[in-house]
């Protein structure tokens, strides 16, 4: 089934005179919402970019002290990292998801100001023309995880877990 047949309840003639003015406060409104969107997923960028900043400085604080659980700080952090990088995923699908939306409710109005600035940049295809910021967005947490995963290996006691092939 296709957008246009899911988004349209109502054909416009049994809807009655108002089905114009109600289409443009809807496109209003859930413009509105997609940019809210977009916004969250901006402080969960730096919620996410925080913590990490936190956690570098916490194995920094400790580095040269004794403490045996300093690798799990590390291990915790892969984690946090995975879960960003999930939710990065997940914000690009439904940010997609509404911009599809938007266009196809733009076909019901004398103007598609979405669609056009998606055609200006080429729709994504020409990275000399737009860089859809979730490609650069996607890789901050794979850097942080692949910097924790560095230091994991780095701290990790693994003589202590594999005594016998260490001597």
């Amino acid at each position: 089934m296709s957008i246009g047949t899911v988004l349209k309840s109502q054909d416009p003639s049994d809807y009655g005179p108002e089905y114009r003015s109600h289409c443009l406060e809807m496109y209003r409104i859930y413009s509105e919402i997609t940019d809210n969107v977009s916004n969250r997923r901006q402080s969960a960028n730096t919620f996410f970019l925080t913590i990490n900043t936190a956690i570098i400085g916490a194995v920094g604080w400790l580095d040269g002290r004794s403490v045996s659980w300093d690798w799990a700080i590390s291990l915790a952090a892969m984690l946090i990292c995975y879960t960003w990088y999930r939710l990065v995923r997940s914000y690009r699908d439904l940010n997609s998801a509404k911009f599809k939306v938007l266009h196809e409710m733009e076909k019901e109005l004398p103007f598609s100001p979405f669609d056009a600035e998606w055609e200006a940049v080429g729709r994504g295809k020409d990275a000399s023309r737009y860089l859809p910021f979730t490609r650069i967005e996607t890789r901050v947490p794979v850097f942080f995880g692949v910097a924790h995963f560095i230091v994991f290996c780095a701290i990790f006691p693994w003589c202590s877990v594999f005594a016998k092939y260490c001597a």
